[in-house]
């Protein structure tokens, strides 16, 4: 049976060069801590990946202590978040501002900060917009902003850079945060254009391996010790990260980001196109939860005809066809996604909704396949139902 993945804002496929590039560093069995030249060579493996994710970042310059590597996406947020949260040894606020609609691995440090009696402010998203007139409202005394750029589910781009404006120019004090992960070689931004302190980044949304991620830190921050380690050990990553790197791992996330930024126009403008051809041949009685505002290029959200969404995924797994009923990092939860529900759907329409997420190597006859295999399944499960 031949597969058709349509899930690749869970997790994409390695990519030829990337590849290639963890082969490669396979052979390279020294400690990049070390000062023997096996060590050296693994060292020079990271700092190589570091200037490819620099580039595609927007920075020429990029120091080796401006870019973290984690062992994924969360443990990057959880760094930035939990990293400057208790950097704050005199605290003039205990506020914190994000969103209604954050991924788990933002929204569950917040619940914890909240249980340490910190005030978390979360501005609505409704329609995939943020409430700028409550950001606007709420920014004054700010210890922390966290904002992502993405949503992973419904695909909508939030208004990040003009949000980070209105904190600093209320809070100027205050740190930054984007989780980035979803819109990184999907939207073209750079560091400058985002003004975000803080950026989460993760290779497997981009074509390299699971269990790499890294936290893109700001000079300032550097400079003013706005950041603390919450992984203490040896003091690598320039203290900020303690544990041996995985230098296979960061080899192919820097060969991703080398490849992903090489062609992001023509891997945009390719999703864009399926995900418009989807839209398009999707069966009448499918509504398409689309964004008031911009939307990624690889995420397109759906809302089934009384059928749940779970009972759909099987369907379609049956026939080689992939995709997913929300976020990866929360498929087995009981309750309805805080996105969806945030976004603007209620409780029994968010259990019926799938998602389909794209990669560049997704074609127009592997979208013509889903939405057959839609109205099929809608037609088969109406009338089991």
């Amino acid at each position: 049976m031949e597969k058709i993945y349509f899930d690749n804002s869970a997790t994409t496929a390695l990519s030829e060069s990337v590849k290639n590039a963890m082969i490669e560093a396979m052979d390279v069995y020294g400690n990049p801590s070390s000062l023997h030249s096996e060590g050296l060579a693994a060292e020079k493996i990271i700092r190589e990946a570091r200037k490819s994710i620099g580039e595609a970042l927007g920075v020429k310059m990029l120091r080796d202590s401006e870019l973290i590597f984690t062992s994924c996406g969360s443990e990057a947020s959880n760094l930035a978040i939990f990293g400057s949260v208790y950097a704050k040894k005199r605290r003039t606020s205990n506020k914190i501002i994000t969103t209604d609609s954050e991924h788990p691995s933002v929204e569950n440090p917040m619940r914890r900060l909240e249980e340490e009696g910190f005030r978390v402010i979360r501005i609505p998203t409704v329609g995939g917009e943020l409430d700028i007139e409550m950001l606007e409202h709420e920014a004054d005394g700010a210890l922390l902003a966290s904002i992502m750029m993405v949503n992973n589910e419904t695909g909508a781009v939030y208004d990040v850079s003009r949000a980070f404006k209105i904190i600093k120019s209320k809070s100027p004090d205050a740190v930054t945060h984007c989780d980035a992960v979803q819109g990184f070689l999907k939207l073209g931004f750079s560091v400058a254009s985002l003004g975000a302190d803080l950026i989460t980044l993760s290779a497997h949304k981009i074509h390299g391996p699971k269990g790499v991620g890294a936290l893109y830190i700001s000079p300032d921050i550097i400079k003013k010790k706005k950041l603390i380690p919450t992984l203490l050990g040896g003091g690598q990553e320039y203290g900020l990260r303690s544990g041996t790197e995985n230098t296979i791992g960061i080899a192919g996330f820097g060969a991703a980001a080398k490849t992903g930024f090489i062609n992001i126009s023509s891997s945009t403008e390719k999703m864009n196109e399926v995900r418009k051809h989807i839209i398009a041949n999707l069966p009448n009685d499918i509504r398409v939860n689309a964004p008031a505002g911009e939307c990624a290029p690889h995420i397109v959200n759906i809302t089934l005809p009384r059928i749940k969404s779970e009972t759909m995924l099987h369907y379609l797994s049956a026939k080689g066809i992939f995709v997913s009923s929300g976020s990866a990092c929360s498929s087995h939860s009981s309750t309805p996604s805080s996105a969806l529900i945030a976004f603007g759907l209620d409780a029994k329409e968010a259990d019926c909704s799938l998602r389909i997420s794209l990669c560049p190597e997704n074609t127009r006859e592997e979208a013509d396949a889903l939405c057959l295999a839609l109205s099929e399944g809608i037609k088969t499960l109406v009338r089991i139902k």
